[in-house]
């Protein structure tokens, strides 16, 4: 049997991030450590799941002012940020990821969840929120998607699987980072923090393989799970918010798709965050929080719904 290679990446690359002065904390799920952001507190959890190839990191703007409302929790998907990582990119999958993300909601015994997701966040939460609504009570739909494997295929998106695949490990995520924003450059020591995570190409397998992880055809991993959530999704009542910004350039257009597909969702104001790219957290993330707020302050937690006491924080590691 093959042997499974984890790495972990030091935590003195982590030192001195510019606006990411929140404490770490950890949760052993599997065989792999996931760090996630823990702060704030009270009745309502935001769950913010960040995508490819990002890390919490990008939400360091919105999670302050989330906070002064209700708890955050924002974790690093494995292959990213502070997490663990495999080495071998054969050891990344959509079920281990949907795995790992359900072993810390459940580790944390997360309740009254506003999903917060954006590209891979949102095809594994929307997903996690379908399969396991109970723990959740809205949603917050962010330039993401949720692919079965039977719509055509955006050129733009085709172009950047046969990138990522082309570059591999080689990859540069920093630099990839910035050149999706639209209106300003991105400085060096931003693009920096995206790149900590990874001390050399080794630590890069996860992000190397995600683009190659969604679904192009019914046929694989993620497909079916992803079908499914939309038949759950076609069906939600809770609160659903969509709210995608008007410069990017692979899915861009799913904003409307979701605000059919989900029918709580035309109860929302129609938001488009003016002024950004694919990475919208990174270019307009306190305006986005704004937005956030407002949407939790206009529906309240149900009286029905189980509520977690403003001092019940779960497990905290």
């Amino acid at each position: 049997m093959r042997a499974v290679k984890i790495l972990r990446t030091p935590d003195e690359r982590f030192a001195n991030l510019p606006e990411y002065k929140f404490a770490p904390h950890y949760a052993q799920v599997g065989d792999t450590r996931l760090h996630f952001v823990d702060e704030g507190a009270g009745a309502d959890t935001v769950l913010c799941l960040h995508g490819e190839p990002t890390w919490s990191y990008l939400y360091r703007r919105m999670i302050p002012p989330l906070a002064a409302h209700c708890r955050v929790v924002a974790p690093d998907m494995v292959g990213f940020g502070k997490s663990d990582k495999y080495e071998d990119e054969d050891d990344y999958s959509f079920h281990m990821h949907y795995g790992r993300l359900l072993g810390l909601i459940e580790t944390l015994n997360l309740q009254n969840i506003t999903l917060v997701c954006q590209d891979w966040g949102g095809l594994l939460g929307l997903t996690l929120a379908a399969n396991e609504a109970h723990r959740f009570v809205r949603l917050v739909v962010l330039n993401t998607f949720l692919p079965t494997g039977g719509e055509k295929i955006s050129e733009a998106f085709l172009q950047w699987r046969a990138f990522s695949q082309k570059v591999g490990k080689r990859m540069q995520i920093g630099r990839l980072i910035a050149q999706t924003i639209t209106n300003y450059q991105l400085p060096a020591e931003i693009i920096a923090a995206y790149d900590a995570p990874y001390p050399n190409d080794s630590y890069k397998a996860g992000a190397a393989v995600f683009p190659s992880l969604v679904p192009i055809s019914q046929e694989m991993p993620g497909a079916a799970e992803m079908r499914a959530a939309r038949e759950q999704l076609a069906r939600w009542t809770k609160p659903a918010l969509v709210m995608f910004s008007d410069g990017d350039p692979i899915l861009g257009g799913a904003a409307s798709f979701f605000r059919r597909l989900i029918p709580s969702a035309s109860d929302q104001p129609k938001i488009t965050i003016r002024g950004a790219g694919h990475f919208l957290q990174e270019e307009r993330g306190e305006a986005i929080a704004g937005q956030v707020i407002a949407f939790i302050k206009r529906t309240p937690i149900p009286p029905d719904q189980p509520r977690a006491g403003a001092s019940d924080k779960g497990t905290r590691a």
